[in-house]
């Protein structure tokens, strides 16, 4: 069975669709097989990975007779049809065989109220009971044809229906951050509403409606892999002052307020899985500076920010020098958060 990783953080600009592709793309150069699902309608990691630039690119995954998009996917519990869910057919990604696009459509923000509106109602409704458990559903059933080892799903910067069911139907989730003022204020709204979530699936799981459902809704409980902390501005190879306070602040949050939420709902590993691995639960899985102009030069070649070639760099001499060091440091801490996250889920 695939594992399920969600992306979230419902403050934007924290790098969500970035670290999505390339922390993808380092699991994928270990051998495991990944499919990157695009649930933000705004479509910003389908645009990155394919390349496209505008509405028209869009036009081969929502003009086909297939089914190659996430809406599409789930249109047969949205709107009744009398077809089962299929698998997606996923877009192969250039350079990577191991990794797949689920490519993200703008009409899935179409499906959220009626999400909604079923997991207010708990399956009480026939014509509605289908619902909460089509989206793991589909996901599972694409990652069965394609043999994926992890489904890495980019969410987008909201606290809406759609994002709390793929977040309580994940089997992990990873948390985004970036130093700041406001990824800090996210740190206590995210003690307040996961909690809230949890509940809901919670009482979910116990509705014999949804359980018996044709699209059953899950028995998961999300565990916190950690958060990543990027974006920042180094001095001397690490973050400058003014930084580094933030990510204090973000620590002292995480420790104080989220972690002792999650403990209480079950959304951690056992404390031994975190310590076998020599990993604090509240310090960043992963903590990266800014990347500059490599981020422009990854989406222009549709290439991670540590597997650019000289030649789409464009630079020479020295200058060159110093963006491969920089790369080859992205590289390295890549590695160290996919092994981490490989070695987490293997000992859950």
């Amino acid at each position: 069975m695939a594992k399920q990783i969600a992306l979230f953080n419902h403050k934007g600009g924290v790098s969500k669709t970035t670290t999505t592709f390339n922390l993808g793309w380092m699991l994928a150069n270990k051998g495991k097989k990944v499919i990157l699902a695009d649930c933000d309608p705004q479509c910003n990691l389908t645009g990155m990975v394919l390349g496209f630039m505008d509405a028209w690119d869009f036009s081969s995954t929502y003009e086909s007779k297939k089914v190659k998009n996430i809406r599409d996917g789930l249109a047969p519990a949205f709107e009744s049809r009398p077809a089962p869910i299929e698998p997606v057919v996923c877009e192969p990604i250039k350079g990577q065989p191991n990794m797949h696009l689920l490519p993200g459509h703008i009409g899935l923000a179409e499906y959220e109220v009626t999400l909604g509106i079923a997991q207010e109602l708990s399956g009480s409704l026939v014509t509605l009971q289908n619902l909460p458990g089509s989206l793991h559903h589909l996901f599972s059933k694409t990652a069965e044809k394609y043999d994926a080892d992890f489904i890495l799903v980019d969410m987008s910067p909201s606290l809406g229906p759609i994002n709390q069911n793929l977040l309580m139907t994940s089997d992990y989730f990873i948390v985004p951050m970036m130093p700041d003022y406001f990824s800090a204020m996210a740190t206590d709204s995210l003690a307040s509403i996961l909690p809230k979530w949890s509940e809901w699936a919670k009482e979910a799981k116990k509705i014999k409606a949804l359980r018996e459902a044709i699209y059953p809704f899950p028995d998961k409980t999300p565990k916190f892999l950690g958060m990543i902390v990027q974006k920042f501005r180094p001095k001397k190879e690490i973050p400058a002052a003014a930084f580094q306070n933030w990510i204090d602040q973000i620590e002292k949050g995480v420790g104080e307020k989220l972690i002792p939420v999650l403990r209480e709902r079950d959304m951690l590993l056992p404390e031994k899985v975190y310590q076998k691995n020599g990993f604090q639960i509240d310090q960043p899985l992963l903590q990266m500076a800014d990347f500059n102009s490599l981020i422009a030069l990854s989406q222009k070649h549709n290439a991670p920010i540590f597997d650019l070639t000289d030649e789409q760099i464009g630079q020479t001499g020295v200058v060159l020098e110093s963006t491969k060091k920089s790369m080859l440091q992205f590289r390295d801490l890549y590695a160290k958060g996919a092994d981490l996250i490989i070695k987490l889920v293997e000992h859950a």
